[in-house]
């Protein structure tokens, strides 16, 4: 069975994950559902099975998937095999808790609330989904030739081109966060290494993607390019790279549960200073709590 995307639901989100079944498997990409052949025989080997193939799996997060047996059985054997959880948003209001708070902390969540009665709406989240799938798990995943039934049917998501790493654009003034391409470096008292300057540039290069690597409770963004970290300076609210990692490289990456946009709007937090990552008069700040000037967009 080649790699597939597995979508995890509970039966009372079925159509509207049927219709986002449709969708990705009419643009070519390879998906699993239970209902469009998934279970064939016993349900347990067949949901096993879906499992065990898996590049990717999704669940679709509401208080009833919570609280489903099957449902935890199914992401807990995702998790303990170590397939990338790409969870999805359908609840308002709702924060995942007990196993699948655990199980997603930390995950990026894509917003599909408030998705079902408005088609553009649909498609942007849709186009969202396909976007994270790619960035986490595009290089696992062979994409088949898609198949039309009519020419009036919607023009589904593309799987775009993986990117090197994640783009941060400021939803207000539209800069990038970008490593300086010229060598800008100054050592440190208290270790001696150097620090190169981190710039907010109005187009994207290649020095403004970051890879993103799991740590401790928290991410850490790479350099595509550098291989240099992201670092946050609280006492100069300076924005700088570093070639090692400390507690000043430790952020977390979260929702805007406040933008109803469905532009994959974010917020970057420092982990240490628990400030919010923000732009001020085309300036980098720490802020203490959250403001429009938090709001970064993914690219």
């Amino acid at each position: 069975m080649p790699a597939h995307i597995m979508l995890s639901y509970q039966w009372d989100s079925q159509d509207l994950v049927k219709k986002i079944y449709d969708s990705l498997k009419d643009d070519g990409l390879p998906v699993w559902m239970d209902i469009e052949g998934g279970v064939t025989g016993n349900i347990n080997d067949s949901m096993a099975a879906g499992v065990e193939a898996a590049a990717v799996i999704c669940p679709f997060m509401t208080p009833a998937y919570q609280a489903s047996r099957s449902c935890k059985k199914e992401l807990n054997y995702a998790d303990s095999r170590e397939v990338i959880i790409v969870p999805v948003m359908l609840a308002e209001d709702w924060e995942a808790s007990e196993w699948l708070g655990l199980i997603t902390a930390g995950l990026l969540w894509v917003d599909f609330r408030n998705a079902e009665g408005d088609e553009q709406c649909f498609q942007m989240c849709l186009q969202s989904l396909v976007e994270e799938i790619t960035f986490n798990a595009g290089h696992l995943l062979a994409r088949e030739e898609p198949q039309r039934e009519s020419v009036d049917h919607p023009e589904p998501p593309k799987l775009p081109v993986k990117k090197p790493g994640r783009g941060f654009r400021h939803a207000l003034t539209k800069l990038y966060i970008h490593e300086a391409d010229f060598t800008d470096e100054w050592p440190t008292e208290r270790t001696g290494e150097s620090r190169n300057t981190v710039e907010l540039r109005e187009t994207p290069g290649a020095r403004s993607y970051w890879e993103e690597i799991k740590g401790n409770g928290c991410k850490y963004f790479r350099n595509a390019i550098t291989h240099r970290y992201l670092s946050f300076d609280p006492v100069e609210n300076r924005v700088y790279s570093d070639g090692s990692r400390s507690g000043s490289e430790e952020w977390q990456l979260l929702v805007d549960q406040t933008d109803t946009s469905h532009r994959r709007a974010v917020i970057i937090k420092s982990k240490r200073s628990e400030l919010f990552l923000a732009v001020r008069n085309c300036q980098f700040i720490g802020l203490t709590s959250y403001t429009e000037d938090c709001k970064w967009l993914l690219d």
